[in-house]
């Protein structure tokens, strides 16, 4: 790659890709990402269960996990298993978590975002994994996207100076699973917590969130946070912003289509932008960055061949088998991520009373 700067985009590794995993879960984010993720980067699909025994057999023949079982509990007790992939809703996660604890040979969970049903119910996950000893580790893999593991990689470098504004502009209509019609919610806790959580591991944490949402038309059941606007606020005067857009215009019912997520990183030194490929997702499209300094005066594009799904999906389970081999906290460790569960509820807070809200003041309450 050229450019005045070096780009890592790729996770760190473990040396040790020999605990074996299992998964709980087999709809499509595990039999599509996390399993041919896994088997690429080389770590032991040990086993895997599911709500229905059937289709947990036919992904594990599918993608060669080692033992398919009838249920979660059975795979639980299994003592030669000691990693456990949770994929299962965020309202199941607790019950789960409850079994795993109970399990004395299971030394590390990878669990999938959100953490439980909000940020009260994540503390308490977290809670539970800390008294059991059970390293945590959250599956928010839009970290592990390639343009956005990039941009930081220029952050980390002072590639941009101090940074002045960042944005997202998301434009892209989701597949939403049939279990959020019973949550009630929509897209501030499945699709902008991507978003708010790429902020904090770009630019750290800020102080308050502003929210405003209004219901997509497309989605049927009831929801308020359908089109998701916010602004986050940072003691140093950086502000981020997104507009999480899940109607993108009339283009299912008829209108030509223009989708897309646009993201951009301005600084007083320079300025990084870059695309995010996963809507265009089976078509392998991998993500992008241009940036450029004062220095240089150009635009550098670096670019790769890899894509966020399925290939980032191997980062979020590297950072936890690091963890459990050198003994120190994962890259996104269940207590640090508390901190993105509570912006998420700040932001449904900030709709409820239109007002901005603290960060501190959701985690102060529990």
């Amino acid at each position: 790659m050229s450019g005045d700067y070096s780009i890592n985009y790729l996770p760190t590794m473990p040396q040790d890709k020999s605990p074996p995993i299992g998964c709980i879960g087999s709809g499509f984010i595990v039999a599509d990402c996390h399993l041919p993720a896994y088997a690429s980067a080389g770590f032991t699909l040990a086993g895997i269960a599911s709500r229905t025994a059937q289709n947990a057999k036919a992904v594990a023949e599918k993608r060669g996990v080692a033992k398919a079982f009838d249920t979660y509990q059975d795979l639980l007790d299994d003592e030669s298993i000691t990693v456990i992939d949770v994929a299962v809703p965020p309202d199941i996660q607790i019950e789960v978590i409850d079994e795993i604890v109970r399990r004395k040979h299971i030394r590390g969970v990878l669990a999938q975002k959100p953490l439980g049903v909000d940020y009260k119910q994540a503390a308490e996950i977290v809670r539970k994994c800390e008294e059991a000893g059970i390293v945590l580790q959250v599956n928010q893999n839009m970290r592990f996207d390639q343009s956005i593991r990039a941009c930081r990689s220029l952050i980390d470098q002072n590639a941009l100076g101090d940074l002045v504004l960042g944005t997202i502009d998301m434009r892209a209509i989701p597949h939403w699973m049939p279990w959020q019609e019973r949550q009630g919610w929509v897209t501030l806790r499945i699709m902008s917590i991507h978003h708010l959580d790429s902020f904090r591991y770009l630019f750290g944490d800020p102080v308050r969130v502003f929210a405003s949402v209004r219901p997509d038309p497309r989605t049927e059941f009831p929801h308020e946070d359908g089109i998701c606007l916010y602004i986050l606020e940072y003691e140093n005067g950086f502000r981020a912003t997104s507009c999480d857009d899940v109607w993108a215009g009339p283009s299912r019912e008829g209108a030509a289509e223009d989708i897309g997520i646009r993201w951009r990183v301005e600084g007083t030194q320079g300025m990084a932008r870059g695309t995010i490929g996963w809507p265009k997702y089976p078509e392998p499209t991998p993500s992008t960055l241009d940036y450029t300094t004062v220095q240089c005066g150009v635009w550098h594009k670096p670019r790769w061949d890899d894509v966020w799904f399925p290939d980032a999906f191997s980062g979020p389970m590297a950072g936890l088998l690091c963890a459990l081999e050198s003994g120190e906290p994962p890259d996104i460790d269940g207590r640090d991520n508390l901190k993105t569960m509570a912006l998420v509820d700040a932001c449904y807070r900030s709709v409820a009373d239109h007002r901005a809200v603290e960060i501190a003041e959701i985690m102060e309450e529990s």
